[in-house]
């Protein structure tokens, strides 16, 4: 009998992959993982988070910088999963953000769709490199293309 892959992650597996905790976990869940290839984060944007209070007041627009964020945390997310990193103390560390365009505001009630890809990486490789596009209702909010540092826990795949 063989095991299907898990092609999905909800909050509580994401909490048991990533050490980000509020108010800096920036996804909700994340489906349609493709091991170590793809992955669809989804942000409920929600008035109620914090930096929302001084970006800007009266006219609240999420930072560019936490959807880029948003992003390296569903490609870490895909490739724990991937991994079966769970619980293993996982960490992922920014080593740059390239071709980074900005195309819409992402407001209070936007559902954010983070798509990633991997562009260059392997299990058990420490240097990764992703593109990721953020939209909302199919309308481009985001892309860029980012490598991260994989700092995977001692025997892991």
């Amino acid at each position: 009998m063989t095991v299907d892959p898990q092609t999905t992650a909800d909050i509580d597996l994401i909490q048991r992959i990533l050490p980000h905790r509020y108010p800096f976990l920036l996804i909700d869940k994340v489906r349609d993982i493709e091991a170590f290839k793809s992955a669809v984060g989804i942000k409920n944007v929600t008035v109620n988070e914090p930096h929302f209070q001084g970006h800007f007041p009266g006219v609240p627009i999420m930072p560019g910088v936490t959807i880029v964020e948003a992003m390296a945390q569903t490609a870490a997310v895909m490739v724990g999963v991937s991994a079966d990193l769970a619980d293993k103390n996982f960490l992922v560390y920014f080593m740059g953000i390239d071709s980074c365009k900005f195309r819409r505001k992402v407001v209070p009630g936007d559902v954010l769709e983070l798509q990633v890809t991997t562009l260059r990486g392997k299990p058990g490789g420490k240097v990764w490199k992703f593109e990721g596009r953020a939209e909302v209702e199919g309308e481009l909010a985001c892309e860029c293309s980012f490598t991260a540092m994989m700092d995977l826990p001692q025997g892991a795949a």
